[in-house]
């Protein structure tokens, strides 16, 4: 199957560069999915799951937001941040969708409300796909 260059940048480090057949992404629109091939594209993305594919291999991921562009030889990803599945600490990742509410709850502003919200939602994506991670290993 043609495969096509994928990298995952954030400001920090390359997440990923490799060849994969499939992406699939959480675009503001909806899911996204690329494959070879596909025509031109750039688009925002939104917190969520980031999957690429070669063969039997997946390649798992939480991206906060960013940006995706499809180019003719490579697809490019700027993640506002972005962390691999089964690198995600539940208990952490619960800790931060405890504070996001509460702060949620008690913010007086819409900037605060915002953010609380944007918080919010980068916590329920990771611990959304650590769980459909864990689930899938368990079949």
């Amino acid at each position: 199957m043609a495969t096509i260059k994928l990298d995952i940048v954030t400001a920090e480090k390359v997440v990923y560069s490799g060849e994969v057949e499939l992406v699939m992404a959480p675009g503001h629109e909806g899911e996204l999915g690329i494959l070879p091939h596909h025509a031109p594209l750039m688009t925002t993305l939104s917190a969520g799951e980031l999957v690429a594919r070669k063969g039997t291999e997946e390649y798992v991921m939480v991206i906060s937001g960013g940006f995706l562009e499809v180019l003719p030889d490579r697809i490019i990803v700027l993640a506002d941040a972005a962390e691999r599945a089964d690198e995600i600490d539940i208990a952490r990742a619960e800790a931060a969708k405890k504070r996001a509410q509460e702060q949620l709850a008690h913010s007086t502003t819409q900037v605060e409300s915002a953010t609380a919200e944007a918080a919010l939602r980068r916590a329920i994506a990771r611990i959304e796909v650590a769980d459909r991670v864990k689930r899938r290993r368990k079949v």
